[in-house]
């Protein structure tokens, strides 16, 4: 497997490229803003073929430049349905957006446990609603790769006081989460990798974040 992490746009939004090593068909995880160029000349090193544009949630730090990839590569977007109308019109989520979104239309709705295959890869969609009512993680198992969107970071998690956040969904999500092996690598939204191990605090959310 090929997992490549950029940063990009104002808030320094992970942006996440994975491929099948053996097909070299690709996936990527969130468009921030700024990310376009940096995503296109990785695939272009590697000779990727991508294939999908799979979103964690729809803050609009992550879709920033979502739309502009799928017209870009051509490539079909993937969204939890709980989320596809903030995708649609950009800032209907009730988050102010400092710069101007362009929307537009999921072509597939995500449903918690679905498997979706990439070359001889298989990504395990986890709903893990809290940060938005449809944020999502996604799990390459046999990888042992989390890709966590804003429900999980190293340490801490995604902003509940936002007009989306809903705690008790996301004490529930978080616990789904303590279930994987502990050894899973987490990718985050922002900030540094993690492990399922190293956040010990995972079974008992409320405890740490106050309930």
């Amino acid at each position: 497997m090929i997992v490549k992490v950029f940063s990009a746009g104002p808030l320094e939004t992970n942006t996440v490229l994975l491929a099948c090593s053996k097909t070299h068909k690709a996936a990527i995880i969130d468009v921030p803003f700024e990310s376009v160029p940096l995503l296109m000349e990785e695939i272009k090193r590697n000779s990727l073929q991508p294939q999908m544009i799979l979103l964690t949630h729809s803050h609009w730090d992550h879709i920033g430049a979502a739309i502009e990839l799928k017209e870009k590569l051509k490539i079909p977007i993937y969204i939890h349905a709980e989320d596809a109308k903030n995708l649609e019109a950009p800032g209907s989520d009730g988050l102010p957006l400092f710069f101007p979104v362009k929307g537009g239309v999921p072509d597939h709705l995500l449903k918690d446990g679905q498997l979706i295959e990439l070359g001889s890869l298989k990504i395990e969609v986890i709903h893990t609603p809290g940060h938005t009512p449809g944020g999502v993680c996604f799990w390459i198992k046999d990888e042992g790769v989390l890709i966590a969107g804003d429900t999980l970071f190293q340490g801490t998690i995604g902003k509940l006081s936002l007009p989306t956040g809903r705690p008790h969904l996301m004490w529930e999500s978080l616990k789904k989460l303590s279930k994987l092996p502990s050894h899973t690598r987490v990718i985050p939204g922002h900030g540094e990798e993690t492990t399922i191990g190293a956040e010990s605090w995972l079974s008992d959310p409320e405890k740490k974040f106050g309930g």
